[in-house]
């Protein structure tokens, strides 16, 4: 029931009473379909509007109590299930540390790299449900023998018999010798005929990998869309408020002296952020246009000289890996298996030194000389692994080059019967070096460095120092690794079961160098731009492995004497066979609209209007924020204004003070929740001291009733809110 009002005083003519704001608020708390949990008030207030929301007259009815009850058990539920799930999630602890001490920036690279994880068991779920598991329980037969092939094949090798003694178990593991007979493989998978099977192996065997890529994008994409930074909406312009993170940064929850030190360096590193970023944006804003025109040819040269050397570096990545398939038989073939592995390390190690020393001869500031040298990083580390794989293409598949043995086979099968298992090991042989050299710089660089650095002292002791982490550098080793098990998830489909494991074991040999052997990086990062960063650089990795495969795929014949798709001019076709074999007449006929030309012109128009309109959204949404801004800082502008009449007029302790009252003037008044009006069901403010009642800014009388009936006499006047002005 709602309390009585009292007569309203005077009022100026065009201004609404108290009373009718009063319940025009109560009839919008009403019939806002905002739940009442979210609403900012007391439990006394969402008692009230909860009952004010009841239909009038009308009793609840038991089975809409029990559903409310219902839905109450099932939220609570919800929560308890996602705290067990953070507290019992991988690696939770170690990275609350490491994000405590070195950033969020840092501890973002550790996310990232359980991120990467989750992503190849997920993989290996996919590829063991739908392959293995059948292939297991259909029991394939056993492979026949070996087409005999009947092209002459002039100047072919014959294997040196020196060679075989160099050929022991280990290096067999080591080149993937050792599991070319097992599932490790893309040619120990066998089985009969499409017609004497339900389930069929090569249409899972064909989409399995695709279906990985598609998840790994859609959980990328999502990941980059939910690490999106704000400032490109609200403009570079923006600067959070650090006064939020003074005043609000502390839990105050924590009793135990580990944690509070942690959150300590938590705090300090947000602060340096905030301020390293503030005195970038400084910076750039400081400079003329001469000066950003100097900077302009500057950034000309040195991206010609350093693009000079990106194409030296994947000229040298594709000879070397043509030597070593063109010499594969020689006396040196142990050497030759990770040649192309180990030019790929060496371009990537020098490549960045280069780049730095380039860069730093220009006298950059700091963040353009990173995010230079940042840029070609990327394009170098996705270059190389692009070179080496269209390397191996012209090498086996006749890629580029005229050969007999292709115009028959459709690949080079003179030198490679089954190439499915040689492009395979390749990719098996690049993911195994890449592990042995993360471990072989955390044990036999960074960790005797830091022993002599802590052993010595001296002006060259004191200039080594210790190893910096940089979590860019860290990332791509990482984005590399993951870009080459995308690529041989055809031809090695056990492949991201190896790199869970480097991944697992990478953890812990980055968390011991980051902790014990290294430094933190001078630069900070924040995690957001750390985590977009990230998964883009993570999306061209996906798309450089699924633009071969899509090649191999629909256009390579696959071996004659191996695999699954020995039948076939290219894997694909086995969809249209399967489709011919399966589907009825209409069914093909709808499968066939839906990849010709006349659903795929349609669909582009549709996708072009959705894009369309969703850029414009986002310029409207961008423009809406802007002038809100400017609206807020007017506001603002108000505020200033009133306080400075406020301190050219009389104190309002006297009678005849009918001035405007500033904000603080009338910090001891109580306020409410509400924007302007009491709090429903909230107790109303005391009765005004006698004389004269006080006038408000706007010259009105403030006699806005309480919940009881007690006028609000004592509340400040509401200025309008951004959205009413």
């Amino acid at each position: 029931m709602l309390p009585p009002r009292s007569v309203p005083s005077e009022r100026a003519p065009g201004v609404p009473e108290p009373e009718e704001l009063w319940e025009a608020e109560m009839e919008r708390l009403r019939c806002s379909g905002t739940p009442v949990r979210g609403l900012p008030y007391a439990m006394m207030d969402k008692r009230l509007i909860w009952q004010l929301r009841e239909p009038a007259g009308v009793q609840t009815l038991r089975w809409q109590r029990w559903q409310r009850r219902r839905q109450t058990v099932e939220r609570r539920l919800r929560e308890a299930a996602q705290r067990l799930a953070r507290g019992l999630g991988l690696w939770e602890a170690a990275l609350y540390e490491i994000g405590g001490l070195f950033g969020t920036g840092i501890r973002s690279y550790f996310t990232f790299l359980r991120f990467l994880l989750l992503l190849n068991l997920l993989s290996l779920l996919l590829t063991t449900s739908f392959v293995l598991l059948p292939l297991a329980w259909l029991r394939p037969p056993d492979p026949g023998p070996a087409l005999n092939l009947t092209l002459q094949c002039p100047g072919s090798r014959q294997s040196q018999p020196g060679v075989l003694r160099f050929h022991n178990q280990l290096w067999h593991v080591l080149t993937g010798r050792a599991f070319t007979n097992t599932y490790l493989f893309y040619g120990a998978y066998r089985v009969g005929p499409e017609s004497s099977s339900v389930y069929s192996i090569h249409l899972a065997y064909l989409l399995s990998p695709l279906a990985c890529l598609l998840l790994c994008f859609c959980g990328t994409l999502q990941r980059m869309v939910k690490g999106l930074p704000q400032k490109t909406l609200l403009g570079q312009g923006y600067q959070a408020p650090l006064s939020a993170k003074v005043f609000s940064s502390w839990d105050f929850c924590i009793r135990v002296q580990e944690a509070a030190i942690i959150k300590k360096h938590e705090i300090s590193n947000e602060f340096k952020v905030e301020l390293e970023e503030g005195r970038r944006f400084q910076l750039m804003q400081q400079q003329t246009q001469a000066q950003r025109a100097c900077h302009l040819l500057s950034y000309l040269r040195v991206n010609i000289l350093i693009g000079l050397l990106v194409v030296g570096a994947i000229s040298a990545i594709f000879w070397a890996t043509k030597y070593s398939q063109d010499n594969k038989e020689e006396s040196l073939f142990l050497l030759l298996q990770y040649l192309p592995p180990g030019v790929i390390a060496l371009v990537n190690f020098l490549g960045p030194l280069l780049f730095t020393f380039l860069v730093q001869l220009e006298n950059y500031p700091p963040n353009t000389e990173v995010n230079l040298t940042l840029i070609w990083c990327v394009v170098l580390k996705l270059a190389s692994l692009g070179m080496f794989s269209f390397s191996l293409g012209q090498t086996i598949l006749c890629i580029g080059r005229d050969k007999t043995s292709c115009e028959s086979y459709g690949y080079n099968a003179c030198d490679y019967q089954c190439w499915e298992n040689s492009v395979g090991e390749e990719l098996y042989k690049l993911s195994i070096f890449n592990f042995l050299l993360t471990v072989a710089f955390a044990f036999l660089v960074t960790l005797p460095r830091r022993l002599l650095v802590d052993r010595f002292s001296g002006r060259f002791w004191a200039w080594l120092e210790r190893e910096e982490f940089l979590v860019p550098k860290n990332v791509l080793d990482i984005v590399a690794g993951q870009t080459v098990t995308w690529m041989g998830l055809f031809y090695c489909p056990l492949l991201p079961l190896l790199n869970s494991v480097f991944l697992f074991l990478t953890f812990y040999i980055k968390k011991y160098t980051l902790l014990k052997n290294s430094r933190a990086s001078s630069r900070p990062f924040r995690a957001s731009s750390s985590t977009f960063f990230f998964q883009l650089v993570l999306l061209l990795g996906l798309l450089l492995a699924a633009v071969p495969l899509g090649y191999v795929v629909s256009s390579i014949h696959s071996s004659w004497d191996c695999g699954l798709f020995t039948n076939y001019s290219a894997p694909w076709q086995v969809v249209p066979e399967l489709v011919a074999l399966g589907l009825p007449p209409i069914g093909q006929r709808a499968l066939h609209y839906l990849g010709s030309h006349a659903f795929s012109f349609p669909l582009l128009i549709m996708l072009s209007l959705v894009l369309t309109v969703c850029i414009s959204q986002t310029q409207a949404n961008a423009r809406d924020i802007h002038r809100l801004r400017k609206q807020l800082v007017w506001v603002q502008e108000k505020w200033h204004l009133v306080e400075d009449l406020s301190r050219l007029l009389p104190e309002p302790g006297s009678s005849d003070s009918p001035g405007p009252k500033s904000p603080g003037s009338q910090a001891s008044r109580p306020r409410s929740f509400c924007p302007g009006f009491p709090c429903p069901g909230s107790p109303g403010p005391r009765a005004p001291p006698p004389g004269p009642s006080v006038v408000d800014a706007a010259g009105l009388r403030s006699t806005c009733p309480g919940p009881h009936g007690t006028p609000a006499s004592a509340r400040r006047f509401r200025f309008p809110s951004v959205a009413e002005l």
